[in-house]
């Protein structure tokens, strides 16, 4: 098998030599140049498989020489090498197409792991989305296109990524993509809400703690960070952070080590961030409530993500594909079909709560459906749910019409379920379905 071949860029011989010695160690074909125009001419001579290069050089600077791979050799990745504490450098080395950076001065530790993550990346077609992923991004819609072709690309990256949109639209499944199809997708992926941790709690979900270092900590435990190592930590809803938090998960980034909870000495941690809000986070800075400089850190590359309401042509395709995942979870004969008139209704809904609002009205046509076929009268859907109408701002939201309308059905059910003595068949009847329809309202509404 033909090594791996890596250009090392630096006008100090004493980095290129211990660089050449780790890489070596590593089984890998080391190569040094002192300043970009040799840089530029090893490039042109041969293929290499990635490129760490200093910022500052004798003929310019760093950054430059990332664009030019960028433009001329865009399946080598490039990295670079900053000054300790100049996360400026290095975000902007990042936001120009860099896959990582390393400080001065190296740790080799955290330089074998860049190295180890860089030459695992795929050779491929940039044009072309990965088919690498179990993850599915469904959409012909230009935006979608466009979406899954930046995704291929991050996915070549280290950068943090600022992932922002509605909710319900898919957030947390283009994270994963961008996870799946990169370099750290062997090691773990480890989502989380930011929102749903209890405030006292943070600092331990995060960093971990020690054994008796708070009432109630009875074992060790890693934390989030640690529990990614090697892999991608996914902080969803971040802007839901407090302030105090912010400044302690800035810390833990920039230094990629954590100290967990109780403990003196601090623990090295190789993650990458991905993160994601419906919120705006330019608006947040302003008011105070998001700190700048975290701010930056995360948000080197924003991606955003498309509304339903941004691809209707999509619906169509999503909700047959919904209907055939409801129908395999409910273990049906078979696969219901929608009407003309049910799949042009849906087309023409404003969602609100986007993919995940066509599926609560799919998983409800379903159970209400008969013969195989869901009508439009089984969609259900409000007259203010249209596009062409606007929504009133009194008009409770989704979420609380589903709720009412499911405990009108659990009242409904139990009525006829008394009605008839608790038998099923004839409770069906009474209700004007049929008794799969019913074994599933059952189990959906948890009656037993």
């Amino acid at each position: 098998m033909t090594e791996k071949r890596v250009l090392i860029v630096d006008d100090e011989p004493d980095i290129c030599e211990l660089a050449e010695i780790t890489l070596s160690r590593m089984g890998l074909d080391p190569r040094s140049a002192h300043d970009l125009d040799s840089a530029r001419k090893l490039l042109a001579s041969a293929h290499f498989d990635l490129c760490i290069t200093d910022m500052q050089l004798p003929d310019g600077n760093g950054i430059s020489l990332v664009e030019h791979i960028q433009q001329y050799y865009a399946q080598t990745p490039v990295a670079v090498i900053t000054a300790h504490g100049n996360m400026e450098s290095a975000v902007r080395a990042l936001k120009a197409g860099a896959f990582d950076f390393v400080a001065k001065p190296i740790d080799l530790r955290v330089l074998r792991n860049l190295v180890t993550s860089a030459i695992k990346l795929p050779a491929s077609d940039l044009e072309q989305p990965l088919a690498k992923s179990r993850y599915n991004l469904l959409g012909d819609a230009p935006v979608m296109q466009e979406l899954r072709k930046k995704i291929t690309k991050l996915a070549r990256s280290q950068a943090p990524v600022f992932i922002h949109g509605e909710s319900g639209c898919g957030k947390e499944l283009v994270a994963h993509l961008i996870h799946e199809q990169g370099a750290r997708s062997d090691y773990p992926f480890v989502p989380v809400n930011c929102g749903a941790i209890p405030g006292e709690l943070m600092e331990s979900e995060f960093f971990g703690h020690k054994k008796g270092s708070f009432t109630g900590a009875t074992t060790d435990k890693d934390g989030l960070f640690r529990a990614a190592h090697g892999g991608t930590l996914f902080l969803d809803e971040v802007a839901d952070l407090p302030l105090a938090m912010q400044v302690k998960l800035l810390r833990a980034i920039q230094e990629k080590s954590v100290r967990p909870v109780g403990e003196h000495h601090e623990h090295p941690v190789d993650v990458r961030i991905l993160s994601a809000s419906h919120k705006n986070l330019n608006d947040l800075v302003a008011q105070g409530k998001f700190r700048e400089d975290l701010f930056y850190r995360i948000n080197v590359i924003e991606l955003d993500v498309p509304s339903l309401r941004d691809r209707c042509s999509d619906i169509p395709l999503l909700a047959n594909h919904l209907l055939q995942q409801l129908a395999k979870k409910s273990a049906l004969e078979h696969t219901p079909v929608f009407t003309s008139e049910a799949l042009a209704a849906l087309s023409r809904h404003h969602f609100a709560g986007n993919v995940r609002e066509l599926e609560n009205i799919i998983e409800r046509a379903l159970a209400l459906s008969e013969n195989d076929l869901i009508k439009l009268e089984d969609l259900h859907l409000p007259a203010r749910g249209m596009v062409e109408v606007t929504s009133p701002a009194t008009d409770l939201p989704e979420s609380t019409q589903l709720l009412k309308l499911e405990e009108q059905e659990r009242q409904s059910i139990m009525q006829a379920l008394e009605q008839s003595r608790w038998n099923r068949t004839a409770a069906a009847k009474l209700l004007g379905i049929t008794l799969r329809q019913l074994r599933y309202r059952l189990g959906k509404l948890d009656i037993e």
